[in-house]
């Protein structure tokens, strides 16, 4: 593939080509674990996983949508008890409601935590490179609870490979990891759909398909193909 970005990706599975050509290098890596935010970052994830021939598993996370707003999020959960919360969306909003909120996606994260993996365990991060895919940044409330969730399990590196992401939130998440690879930055920024020809969504059929495919791969000894 070549190596000049678009300005627009045909769709996650282009996007996750792109950026497996951008952490190329990572391949030297003995230790190496790719892990898709699902249900969107899953497929960029599992094109990352073939170019690198790494394994693939999930980090499950769930926006926290403001009751008043859905798509505006307040915060984020992921596995491991995390909790993270954007102070200026969730501002004015008692304890009691984000608690009501986070409950009710902790009962979603559980469903989709055994769904996903049809009952293979979860592999184990603990001192490996950990590269954290997602289709793309908005708020970066989910990118934020999976670093955090991400850490509690001491991989050796955390790197997160992104397609899109606001300027202003590239600026926040770069820092906190080891390496923060984003194709595409920009200071207009309304959605991350907007950057995708394609960017209808992702079922949890097709999450699952991809890490059975993966899975069965790994097993079977050969570098994952699409």
């Amino acid at each position: 593939m070549s190596s000049r970005v678009p300005s627009r990706f045909a769709d996650r599975r282009e996007a996750g080509r792109y950026l497996a050509d951008a952490v190329a290098g990572l391949r030297e890596h003995d230790s190496l674990l790719v892990l898709g935010i699902p249900r969107g970052g899953v497929p960029v994830a599992y094109e990352v996983a073939v170019g690198l021939g790494a394994p693939l598993d999930v980090i499950v996370v769930r926006k926290l949508g403001h009751p008043d707003q859905p798509e505006l999020a307040i915060g984020a959960i992921a596995s491991g008890g995390v909790l993270v919360l954007n102070p200026e969306a969730a501002a004015g909003l008692p304890q009691r409601v984000i608690e009501k909120v986070a409950e009710r996606e902790q009962h979603e994260l559980e469903r989709r935590e055994r769904a996903y993996r049809g009952g293979r365990p979860a592999v184990d991060p603990t001192g490996t490179v950990v590269v954290l895919v997602d289709d793309g940044l908005a708020t970066g409330s989910s990118m934020r609870a999976a670093i955090r969730a991400l850490r509690q399990r001491r991989p050796a590196r955390i790197i997160v490979a992104v397609p899109v992401a606001p300027t202003s939130t590239a600026a926040e998440i770069g820092p906190t990891v080891d390496r923060f690879v984003c194709l595409i930055e920009s200071d207009y920024f309304s959605a991350v759909g907007e950057w995708f020809e394609d960017f209808s969504a992702t079922s949890d059929r097709e999450v699952q398909e991809l890490l059975a495919r993966a899975a069965q791969r790994n097993l079977d000894g050969d570098a994952i193909a699409g």
